[in-house]
């Protein structure tokens, strides 16, 4: 009895995954729970097991292609079953067209339209396969992915190719991707010129498959790209959308090279910051290189360059941030695609000041006292719970006792208005600073935690999301967040609501300062203490300016007051 292996649901928002690397080729036995495929989303990097013993008598997912939920990825047969000799991949079914009549040859230029709007490539049914030439088409790379961008070639028309030798980058707006070859060969002609838009189905080049073949035209250095038009396509045969993927053999042997390991994304990046893979140590599942250690690579490679001192001095421990991946000198004069992840945060921050009414209130707190009692507990609260104490975990604390104070600033709002929602719980969303953009975990039910439960959970969430080891889950079904923005030594920021929250803390740097104070005697004096300027950004629509300055003003008079001896051992 054959079992089917489906990509399971990775997190309520997660629709897809990425089969970025089988661990198991066809013919060998697995068992129960074993890892027979890794996969990528959006928000993690994870195994597949296997559901049950036996088999694996068939891979319907290849290396890079994107799988819905639910999608059958693989086979597994009863233990004795016979696999096939070679994984099977069907091949698009295709009505074979009349023979199409044959471009006019082009003299010398190609022929270039007067500006226009940027044309999508019509899909187009395949010739009848002669056995002379295989066409490569653009797969289904998603379930709602309609259309795909050329964003480079990797061969030139002239070049030799290998069977399952990427060919073409490929940009949608759920994934960016390498096209394999379906075939070996030479690459005959390439339809579709780089930034041109294709639809899913339409022939990107074409691949003679003869020993002998001959190339009608000499390879270009680069793949022809017009502006702001692109050069006129062939004839279209029989418009025909064909969603089926282009066939791709499996190869699945491990190579002595590191870019076996490695997704298509993380060998453009290492290409592009002149990192040799083969000398990188992975340190993702079962040691594939991931994006940080090639930024991290990348980082070490530059030389370091003399700084100013900074403006500000902060003596706030950099509690939820990292420094910057890749350092800026190496990033001038360059133009690059942004990554999936920076296209989700942008849509989410637009989308979010579109939906809600977003205001910023500031208030200034004295937190010289939390300072003195770290002091005097740094050491022992190391060595007892393993983290070292920052004044976030204050921050966070002093929040979850405000937002039970006035919980209007924990509720959620409906996008019309109509109905607004009081948590019964403090999920608390802490964000982070990542090479691959900014992440905002959730502490669930942080109410129950002391300074130091929150100390701990910060640090265990920051590093698992540093190092994308944080499951899905983790990051979704916040009702406040809590953003450090002074952890580079800036004063207060005003940060935008995550949503469908309708508040947001901001917790700038904390400085030492002048003020004034009142002396012992009542008169005023001028004193050194450390200062720190907290920041809410709140929805106008449910939260009120007055409800905003009640719980700063809660939240400072906590602060000051510095009551935490006994949650430190004092």
């Amino acid at each position: 009895m054959a079992t089917n292996v489906v990509m399971p649901q990775l997190g309520e928002s997660v629709t897809e995954g990425t089969v970025t690397r089988w661990l198991k080729n066809v013919g060998d036995s697995i068992k129960v729970d074993e890892a027979i495929v890794e996969v990528s989303t959006d928000k993690v990097d994870t195994e597949i097991p296997s559901p049950v013993a036996g088999v694996l008598l068939e891979i319907k997912a290849a290396q890079d292609a994107v799988i819905p939920v639910g999608g059958v990825m693989a086979i597994i047969g009863e233990s004795g079953s016979v696999a096939p000799s070679a994984p099977v991949v069907s091949a698009p079914v295709v009505q074979t067209p009349p023979p199409a009549p044959k471009p006019e040859p082009v003299i010398e230029k190609p022929v270039v339209q007067t500006p226009a709007p940027t044309p999508v490539a019509q899909p187009v049914a395949a010739p009848a396969a002669s056995g002379s030439t295989v066409n490569v088409l653009l797969p289904q790379l998603g379930e709602s992915v309609t259309e795909g961008t050329i964003t480079r070639w990797l061969k030139n028309v002239g070049d030799k190719v290998s069977i399952d030798e990427a060919i073409v980058e490929i940009s949608t707006d759920k994934v960016d991707t390498e096209i394999p070859s379906p075939s070996a060969g030479v690459i005959s002609e390439i339809r579709v010129a780089q930034d041109q838009v294709a639809l899913v189905g339409a022939i990107l080049a074409v691949i003679s498959t003869s020993a002998s073949a001959a190339v009608s035209a000499p390879a270009p250095s680069a793949p022809v790209v017009s502006t702001p038009a692109p050069v006129i396509a062939p004839p279209v045969v029989a418009p025909q959308i064909v969603n089926t993927p282009a066939p791709v053999v499996f190869n699945n042997s491990q190579t002595a090279a590191n870019d076996s390991f490695t997704t298509p994304i993380v060998r453009k990046l290492a290409k592009e910051q002149g990192v040799d893979l083969s000398q990188i140590k992975g340190t993702g599942i079962n040691g594939r290189v991931r994006k940080d250690d090639v930024l991290n690579v990348a980082k070490s490679n530059v030389a370091p360059t003399s700084q100013s001192p900074s403006p500000v001095a902060t003596t706030q421990p950099q509690a939820a941030s990292t420094s910057a991946p890749v350092a800026q000198e190496s990033m001038l004069g360059k133009v690059e695609q942004t990554s999936r992840l920076r296209r989700i945060i942008a849509e989410r921050m637009v989308q979010s000041l579109h939906i809600s009414a977003q205001l910023t209130s500031v208030i200034e707190v004295d937190v010289t006292k939390i300072a003195s009692l770290r002091n005097k507990v740094k050491e022992s609260f190391v060595a007892r719970e393993g983290v070292k104490l920052s004044f976030l975990p204050f921050f966070a604390k002093v929040s979850i006792e405000s937002l039970n104070e006035f919980p209007i600033v924990n509720a959620t709002i409906s996008e019309d208005a109509s109905q607004i929602t009081y948590s019964d719980a403090v999920h608390l969303a802490v964000a982070v600073d990542t090479p691959r953009g900014l992440l905002v975990p959730v502490i669930r039910n942080a109410g129950d935690l002391t300074i130091a439960g929150l100390a701990r959970k910060i640090q265990d969430v920051a590093n698992r999301t540093r190092d994308n080891k944080v499951t899905p889950d983790e990051l979704s079904g916040g009702t406040f967040t809590l953003t450090n923005t002074g952890s580079r030594g800036s004063l207060f920021d005003t940060p935008i609501i995550n949503q469908p929250q309708v508040a947001i803390l901001g917790t700038g740097a904390v400085v030492k300062k002048p003020v004034v104070v009142k002396g012992e005697d009542g008169s005023d004096q001028i004193a050194i203490r450390q200062m720190v300027y907290l920041a809410l950004t709140y929805d106008h629509r449910i939260v009120d300016g007055a409800d905003a300055a009640r719980f700063l003003s809660s939240m400072k008079l906590r602060l000051e007051e510095a009551n935490f001896e006994s949650e430190l051992g004092l």
